[in-house]
């Protein structure tokens, strides 16, 4: 089941946008879950987005995901939110402290909480993996920090899935993302998937308006099943691994 709640009073009193809304996805069945931040794509909360929080929700998460652009609408915040999603700095940043805060207090929450991110959120999930916040990233064709040693040192373990044809992220990424990682000694399972896939390709209906979907699909946006498939296994199995307890032998 899915709420709306407002985050505003969160975000404001923490420096983040003054509106803020968010989306909270209930699992089916008595808590408490562990929880999932969910950072949308440069489109916004659009239906592929929903449908990524009800999939983790089915799963066993506790999701919440925070309209970006809540304070002024996509045409005003699209470009300054995707620059904060590599620069480090900007009130999005407190909006995402803001929903992971409405979680941690959440008493179906067992304080567990992870962090998933698709497009320009891709690019903010592994701004903040080294933050201490969360227990496990999840970032999908996102753009790499611009100092990955700076930036992800002491992450948390990262799982990241890239398509071969994305003209966002450019080529190489997983590489770049796979060999820093190691060099930090970051737990991580980060995967390249062939053509077909591209970006965007975890989607399970091409976005954007109608009158460039087509213009998309050519460039190498857009939903390729197989690879999709795969990657939500990966997430889901690594998401299992950091974030559900465990008993002890």
């Amino acid at each position: 089941m899915t709420t709306p709640i407002d985050l505003s009073s969160r975000s404001a009193s923490a420096g983040g946008s003054r509106r803020l809304t968010g989306y909270l996805t209930r699992p089916d069945g008595p808590g408490p879950w562990p929880g999932v931040v969910v950072v949308h794509e440069m489109l916004g909360v659009e239906a592929n987005m929903r449908r990524h929080a009800e999939r983790l929700a089915h799963a066993g998460y506790l999701t919440m995901m925070a309209n970006l652009y809540t304070d002024g609408g996509i045409r005003r915040c699209l470009v300054s939110t995707m620059r904060a999603a590599t620069s480090g700095q900007g009130p999005a940043y407190q909006d995402i402290a803001a929903a992971r805060a409405a979680l941690a207090d959440d008493p179906d929450c067992t304080g567990r909480i992870g962090i998933i991110g698709f497009c320009m959120g891709g690019a903010f999930a592994l701004m903040t993996a080294g933050s201490g916040d969360y227990d496990a990233v999840s970032a999908n064709y996102g753009r790499l920090p611009e100092d990955p040693d700076k930036v992800l040192a002491g992450a948390c373990p990262v799982v990241g899935s890239y398509g071969r044809r994305d003209p966002v992220v450019g080529k190489g990424a997983a590489t770049k993302l796979e060999t820093a990682l190691d060099r930090l000694g970051v737990i991580h399972d980060v995967k390249e998937y062939p053509e077909p896939a591209g970006h965007a390709f975890l989607n399970d209906a091409q976005f954007g308006p109608r009158v460039l979907q087509p213009l998309f699909r050519v460039t190498g946006f857009g939903p390729d099943p197989e690879a999709s498939a795969d990657a939500w296994r990966r997430i889901e199995a690594f998401f299992a691994t950091h974030l559900t307890p465990h008993p002890a032998p």
